[in-house]
């Protein structure tokens, strides 16, 4: 079969309900119960990293834009 053949709607989506389940019990057999919330913390640190890098790269475009205004 060939790959253009293929929906590209089947080929990307998003877990079902059952595969969700799945994937919870390979994270707490891989990390066990007590790495589980180290893990959400870190996952959580690096999400709050990534916004306070985003917001520190906006306003530093917008203080370009305003500067180069300014001239």
């Amino acid at each position: 079969m060939l790959l253009s053949a293929i929906n590209p709607q089947l080929l990307i989506s998003m877990p079902s309900g059952a595969e969700w389940i799945i994937i919870l019990l390979v994270v707490i057999i891989f990390f066990g119960g007590r790495k589980i919330p180290e893990l959400a913390r870190g996952i959580g640190k690096g999400i709050r990293e990534f916004n306070d890098a985003k917001e520190g790269v906006k306003s530093e475009i917008e203080a370009g834009i305003k500067e180069k205004k300014a001239e």
